[in-house]
């Protein structure tokens, strides 16, 4: 994995062009690596520094998600809970772009539906509003299935 992801950090370090790699940037590059499957809050990504035994501080972490969301690198998200929250982009040419999300409103976890079942609907709308789509998202709201039980006893 270490090395996965160093490998991954060099191909990356193209994308910075006019901006230098820091190690603080290279270090929340190297989190959001090692945590793929996560959509992690400027927090989170300060304690996985400090659990990484780095010194980085919180200001410096918002700063470099900012950089890495205009460099394409990182997308941020919104799902009601108050934070910023942030994951990689497509960082291989054969990654699947498009993927949704499932968030709990009891527990708070959220889970991604690689199922793109928009295609058909945004060939519509490209058509019938001449308006070229690039990329949707799509979030559903509702309880997972620890939480799900927990609602229906409620109910």
């Amino acid at each position: 994995m270490v090395i996965m992801v160093k490998k991954k950090i060099n191909e990356i370090e193209n994308q910075f062009k006019e901006h230098r790699l820091t190690p603080q940037r290279r270090l929340v590059l190297e989190i959001f690596l090692e945590n793929r499957e996560r959509h992690l809050s400027a927090e989170e990504v300060y304690h996985f520094s400090r659990n990484k035994g780095k010194d980085i501080g919180l200001a410096t972490i918002y700063r470099t998600l900012e950089l890495l969301v205009q460099l394409g690198l990182l997308r941020k998200m919104y799902f009601g809970d108050g934070r910023s929250r942030y994951e990689l982009e497509k960082v291989d040419v054969n990654e699947h772009h498009h993927h949704h999300h499932l968030i709990c409103l009891n527990c708070g976890e959220i889970l991604e539906v690689e199922e793109d079942l928009l295609h058909q609907l945004e060939e519509i709308v490209e058509k019938k509003h001449h308006f070229f789509i690039e990329n949707h998202n799509l979030q559903f709201y509702g309880y997972c299935s620890s939480c799900g039980r927990e609602y229906e006893e409620k109910k």
